[in-house]
């Protein structure tokens, strides 16, 4: 009875399998994903914000390297918490506190993004 129940199981996953080959190939053969058109959108930064990246118009994820290189080569991450961002004098302009996370950093670039 034992085997049967072996058999049967067996016979499901390999009828299963041809379907999953058949989604994975599937998304291989589209080669990359498109990237969101929202994010390919170029944006104006406001002066506060032009200051740091400057003032071309640019998509959001672009802006979003930019400021991380300008906080890397003003070393302004936090040397204890990573996820830190200690402000200079351009970024206060920008984020209105001495020290924001990581994640609220994006949250107030976008504010100054046109």
């Amino acid at each position: 009875m034992a085997t049967a129940k072996k058999a049967a199981s067996k016979t499901v996953a390999a009828k299963k399998a041809p379907a999953a080959k058949k989604a994975e190939s599937a998304a291989t053969a589209e080669g990359k994903r498109s990237p969101n058109a929202a994010f390919m959108k170029e944006m104006k930064p406001s002066a506060q914000l032009a200051a740091v990246i400057g003032d071309k118009p640019m998509p959001r994820t672009e802006v979003t390297k930019k400021v991380w290189d300008y906080i890397k080569a003003n070393n302004l991450q936090d040397a204890a918490n990573k996820r830190m961002i200690n402000a200079d004098a351009k970024l206060k302009d920008i984020f209105k506190k001495p020290q924001v996370s990581m994640f609220e950093m994006t949250k107030l670039i976008n504010e100054h993004l046109k």
